[in-house]
C-alpha cells in the first residue's frame, strides 16, 4: 500500500522559480506547485485591500485563474513570478474598485452623504494603481517591490544591480511623479 507524504514546505528565497514556472508552462497540473508556493502572498496583498473576506476570496481564485489561462504567455524576465501575479491582483482589485465605483444605489438604499467617504478612497486608489502603471519601467519596479514586496532598498539594490542610493534616488522620483500626479488630478 502506497503511503502519499505531505509535500514539502518550499522556501520561496530557496526555490529558483524558473523551472517551476517552465514546468507548469508544459503541463498545466504542475500550476499546483506555483499556487502553493504564492497563494498566501496574493491572499494576503488582497485582503489588505479590499478588507473584505469574501471579495478577498473571489479575487484570488481570479488572480490564480487568469494566471493559469495566461501562463503560456508568461515571459520569464528575471523579476520574480511572484511580481507577475501580483500585478495581476493589482489589476483585479483596480477592477474592483472601478465597479464598486460604478454601481450606482437605488433610491431605497441611497447612503447619505457622509456615508459614502469609501468612493471617494476608491476612486484614489484606482487613480494611485493607474498612475503607477504610467511610471518609468525602473521606477516602477523600484515601487512594486519597495511597496507591494516590502523588499529593503539593499535587497532591491542586488536585484537591480545598483548602488542603495541609487535606488533611493529610484523611489525618490517614483514617489515625486505620484505626488505630482496626484495632487495635478485632485486640482
Amino acid at each position: 500500500m502506497a503511503v502519499r507524504r505531505p509535500a514539502p514546505k518550499v522556501s520561496r528565497q530557496d526555490t529558483d522559480e524558473r523551472p517551476l514556472v517552465e514546468a507548469a508552462q508544459r503541463d498545466p497540473a504542475n500550476f499546483g506547485h506555483l499556487y502553493e508556493i504564492h497563494f498566501q502572498r496574493v491572499y494576503a496583498f488582497i485582503a489588505r485591500r479590499v478588507r473584505d473576506r469574501d471579495t478577498a476570496e473571489d479575487l484570488t481564485s481570479d488572480v490564480f485563474h487568469k494566471a493559469l489561462a495566461n501562463l503560456r504567455n508568461y515571459e520569464w524576465r528575471g523579476a520574480p513570478f511572484a511580481a507577475w501575479l501580483i500585478r495581476i491582483a493589482a489589476n483585479a482589485v483596480a477592477d474592483q474598485f472601478k465597479r464598486a465605483a460604478r454601481e450606482v444605489p437605488g433610491p431605497a438604499d441611497s447612503p447619505e452623504p457622509a456615508a459614502n467617504p469609501d468612493q471617494e478612497a476608491i476612486e484614489h486608489r484606482a487613480r494611485l494603481f493607474r498612475l503607477v502603471d504610467q511610471l518609468p519601467a525602473d521606477q516602477r519596479r523600484v515601487i512594486f517591490q519597495r511597496f507591494v514586496e516590502q523588499s529593503s532598498i539593499r535587497e532591491i539594490a542586488q536585484q537591480l544591480g545598483r548602488t542603495e542610493g541609487a535606488v533611493k534616488q529610484l523611489q525618490f522620483r517614483a514617489l515625486q511623479n505620484l505626488r505630482t500626479q496626484m495632487e495635478g488630478a485632485d486640482a
